[in-house]
């Protein structure tokens, strides 16, 4: 049975490559890949002072005896208000390795289970030259029903991406920016014509990248 996904806003659907969105969902390669996407997120810029750190005085508290209380030497002790902070965070990069092949077969997973669940739609980014988010809402009405969306587009589709990224719930992503979190993330996915065919390049097994001449083909209404 050949896989295939609606168009938002008109009539039809799109062919879509087996190779790409018929692949066994594989739970722990995709959560992998997504923990590796939200953890290079992160900036790392947050720091703390040591106690070698801490704008201090470097004499002791009181002498060591003859006060009748406990000794006492730096002021600058993690346990001491003003003090520096023991085992607090540093800069640092959170990035983790996740091989080529690896990433590319999560992507094919995240993108077979929308296609699995109908839960994929293409959008024709000609149909919104001018930005129009009373299109863009029109659109979806009778597609869409509640949860997270994220619609992706190629560069220059600043019509489609302006129409639809002031909707409630709805995120605008670059093809090239998008990772397999936001993918296996969200409710609905939406991928304009241009996106499907950079995203089914990114995602193909590399043994047959570049075969065919085209990865998305019109079927009649």
């Amino acid at each position: 049975m050949a896989l295939s996904a609606p168009y938002i806003g008109r009539k039809g659907s799109v062919e879509l490559d087996e190779d790409v969105f018929g692949e066994p969902f594989h739970m722990a390669l995709v959560h992998e890949a997504a923990r590796a996407e939200l953890a290079a997120r992160r900036r790392g810029t947050a720091s703390t002072l040591t106690r070698a750190e801490v704008a201090m005085t470097g004499a002791k508290a009181w002498r060591q005896k003859g006060t009748g209380r406990a000794r006492a030497g730096a002021l600058s002790t993690p346990q001491r208000y003003g003090g520096g902070v023991a085992f607090g965070p540093k800069p640092r990069r959170h990035t983790v390795k996740v091989n080529r092949k690896a990433r590319r077969r999560a992507l094919r997973c995240a993108l077979s289970v929308h296609a699995a669940r109908e839960s994929l739609a293409i959008l024709d980014a000609s149909d919104f030259d001018t930005p129009s988010t009373r299109r863009a809402r029109e659109a979806l009405a009778a597609d869409r029903t509640a949860g997270t969306l994220v619609v992706v587009a190629r560069e220059g589709e600043d019509g489609a991406a302006r129409s639809f990224r002031n909707l409630e719930g709805v995120t605008v992503r670059v093809v090239d920016a998008v990772g397999v979190a936001d993918v296996v993330g969200a409710r609905w996915l939406v991928l304009s014509t241009a996106a499907l065919e950079r995203v089914a390049e990114l995602a193909r097994p590399p043994a047959r990248r570049g075969d065919g001449a085209g990865t998305a083909t019109e079927v009649a209404a």
